[in-house]
């Protein structure tokens, strides 16, 4: 019998997530998994915008230290909370089979709404740089506000007016049982997703044979090849969680097709990209997407975004 302490944020979709991966690990009667609940900086601040709150893993530096203490043996992550670069002595041991990478427009209950039919003026939230560049783009007669809470909070503020809309990711309402909620489901066409956005990764200790031996089982090739094409995309224009950067990779068969985009904060300026390489080697495309993006000015959008954040917050 094997004993494994998988470490979780506490939040209701956190939880969530991390009891369906200890469901799959338990599945067969070999194994016992313990769930532990910590707090992260990103939960312990939810007044802020997260941009303002500033640093890489805003969600995942107390979970990486547990691990590395060895107080758990791994964690479950939102993929795209996940920064590219991971502590070392960590790895990115699975990522299972991705669900609906899509973004949603999420409105009061009964209400059916699309962005397009949002009327002047409306009220949308999110906590995204992403989604608020875009929502800018494709809606400049709309007020875009900060969200903070997890995903029960933020529906409740439209709900009970403070807001006309939230935009939310589909895998999160999906997880929950409350995909109806969902009012447009945004398409990808135009409004690309965040890297890795629908799925999760499972942290462990790269040292850690039994832990990693027990969660390979979880791991699903093609989200995994898809994601990575995506994270290097992303790692490559010098990116983190919180940049107004899209990524969507799927995989047929041993083909990637990997889409991007850099859009700045006021969604006036945007570039985008779209090509097709060897599953094989997703680590080229990524970077090959990355360039191309460079070639069409990406460098300078995020230069823009960098220097406007750091006069806001020069601390």
């Amino acid at each position: 019998m094997s004993f494994l302490r998988l470490g979780t944020r506490g939040s209701h979709l956190a939880l969530v997530q991390s009891r369906t991966i200890k469901a799959k690990l338990e599945s067969d009667g070999s194994t016992v998994v313990e769930l532990e609940v910590i707090r992260t900086k990103g939960d312990a601040n939810l007044l802020e915008p997260l941009p303002a709150i500033g640093g890489k893993g805003l969600f995942t530096q107390e979970l990486d230290q547990a691990i590395l203490d060895k107080r758990i043996d791994l964690a479950v992550h939102s993929l795209k909370d996940l920064p590219t670069e991971l502590p070392d002595g960590l790895c990115l041991a699975a990522v299972p089979a991705r669900v609906d990478y899509r973004d949603v427009l999420v409105g009061s209950r009964g209400e059916r709404i699309t962005l397009a039919s949002l009327k002047k003026g409306s009220v949308v939230g999110t906590s995204s740089l992403r989604r608020a560049a875009l929502l800018r783009a494709f809606r400049k007669d709309i007020e875009c506000r900060s969200i903070r809470g997890n995903v029960d909070t933020r529906i409740s503020k439209v709900d009970n007016g403070s807001y006309d809309a939230v935009i939310l990711a589909a895998a999160g309402l999906i997880r929950l049982g409350i995909e109806d909620r969902a009012m447009e489901w945004l398409d990808i066409t135009s409004w690309l997703p965040a890297p890795g956005q629908g799925a999760l990764g499972i942290i462990t200790r790269i040292d850690d044979a039994e832990t990693l031996s027990l969660v390979k089982s979880l791991n699903d090739q093609y989200t995994q090849l898809a994601v990575n094409a995506e994270r290097v995309l992303l790692e490559n224009l010098g990116g983190g969680c919180q940049v107004p950067i899209g990524a969507l990779g799927v995989t047929h068969g041993d083909i990637i097709r990997l889409r991007g985009l850099v859009v700045s904060c006021d969604g006036t300026k945007m570039v985008r990209g779209d090509i097709t390489g060897s599953a094989i080697d997703p680590r080229e495309v990524g970077v090959r997407l990355a360039n191309i993006l460079k070639q069409q000015g990406a460098e300078v959008i995020l230069r823009e975004v960098f220097d406007s954040f750091s006069k806001d917050h020069p601390n």
